[in-house]
C-alpha cells in the first residue's frame, strides 16, 4: 500500500458513536498537561489521587489520554478541609501546651 493512498483518521473524524482507538499520553505528553513534577505525579498515582499508567512494552509507560481529561474535570480548584501534605500539619507550640497545662 502506497502511503499517499492511506487516509489517516483525525481525532475528530470518528463517529461519536462509534469508539475509537483510545489515544495514549507519553510522560512528557502528561507532564506538559498536568502542571506537577515527574515525582509528585508517581506519588499521586501511587495514592490513587491520578490515573494509573500502562506499561505497552518493558520501557514504555503511558497514560490514556480520556482518563486524564476525566481527572481533570473532577479535580476541584479549591478544597478548604484538603490535607496539607507531608510535614505540613499544624503542630502545637510547645510553650502554648506547657501554658495550659500550668492553668490547670
Amino acid at each position: 500500500m502506497i502511503a499517499a493512498d492511506r487516509q489517516e483518521a483525525e481525532p475528530g473524524d470518528v463517529a461519536p458513536d462509534k469508539p475509537g482507538p483510545r489515544r495514549m499520553l507519553s510522560e512528557k505528553q502528561v507532564l506538559e498537561i498536568v502542571p506537577v513534577g515527574r515525582t509528585t505525579l508517581y506519588r499521586m498515582e501511587k495514592a490513587g489521587r491520578f490515573p494509573k499508567s500502562t506499561y505497552i512494552s518493558p520501557n514504555r509507560r503511558v497514560w490514556f489520554e480520556d482518563q486524564v481529561v476525566a481527572w481533570q474535570k473532577a479535580v476541584d480548584e479549591f478544597d478548604p478541609n484538603r490535607g496539607r501534605g507531608k510535614g505540613r500539619r499544624h503542630h502545637p507550640d510547645p510553650v502554648e501546651i506547657l501554658k495550659a497545662l500550668q492553668k490547670k
